[in-house]
């Protein structure tokens, strides 16, 4: 007897670039492109089955991300967000099936936009302050919830630590700690929400080994990268989820 899995080419057409795009995410490296994973596969999925097949292949990337970056992780940074993400989740956990995806992805699209329109139209100065704890956690709040409900947490809490301008190496081992809790959290409120079942697992299964493959040559990448390109490709990201999230939230 075989695996009960899906089978449509169509599915594997979009979701085989979604996971190497989210590997490439969570080693730092095009941070934000992360957000469009689960867009991607609900082309062909419903979005409560794509977040589903996502999470365990999250959990290998984080895994292998945390093995080449833990050594470099912002621990005062975490202490702040991590219990933040937590709340989020359990938010999440209280509104699943209240809230559409569409509403959160259009909210989630609108505010990273609003972000970057703020960044590209008022720069911040040399001098300016950095954001502030309170709004850190707020946002890592709003990252646990969004990452809840369609694994899109990368854009709000982009918006906190991109402006903190720490070391690319830093940000990207800050943010895969931070994740690796959120999405190690989320499987309990997923499995007792009956998210898992065999077909999804399954099909989890077959996109296995292309899970670490997008965070090696993204840790690599990292390493190497100029600063300055890190944080443009970092924004790019975030505006091609911003966009991607607001337009699927609206049509």
């Amino acid at each position: 007897m075989g695996l009960d899995l899906i089978t449509d080419p169509g599915f594997y057409l979009v979701a085989i670039p979604a996971v190497l795009l989210t590997g490439l995410a969570k080693s730092g490296f095009l941070s934000g492109f992360g957000a469009l994973a689960v867009p991607l596969m609900a082309l062909s999925v419903p979005v409560p089955q794509a977040a589903a097949i996502m999470l365990p292949l999250l959990l290998v990337m984080d895994a292998t991300g945390l093995q080449q970056l833990w050594r470099q992780q912002d621990r005062a940074l975490l202490r702040l967000l991590v219990p933040a993400g937590l709340i989020g989740i359990a938010v999440g956990t209280a509104l699943f099936g209240v809230l559409s995806g569409k509403t959160v992805s259009a909210v989630v699209g609108a505010l990273t936009l609003l972000f970057l329109a703020q960044r590209l139209f008022f720069p911040p100065q040399a001098e300016a302050a950095v954001p502030s704890k309170p709004l850190g956690f707020v946002l890592g709040i709003a990252s646990g919830f969004t990452s809840f409900v369609s694994h899109a947490g990368g854009p709000p809490i982009s918006a906190y630590v991109l402006p903190l301008r720490l070391a690319p190496i830093t940000m990207a081992a800050t943010v895969a700690v931070f994740f690796g809790v959120v999405n190690l959290t989320k499987c309990v409120p997923y499995a007792w929400l009956g998210l898992f079942d065999m077909r999804n697992l399954a099909t989890s299964l077959v996109l296995m080994p292309l899970a670490p493959l997008g965070v090696w040559l993204g840790v690599g990448l990292t390493r190497r990268i100029d600063p300055a390109w890190f944080y443009r490709l970092a924004y790019t990201g975030m505006f091609l989820a911003g966009a991607k999230l607001l337009y699927d939230g609206l049509r």
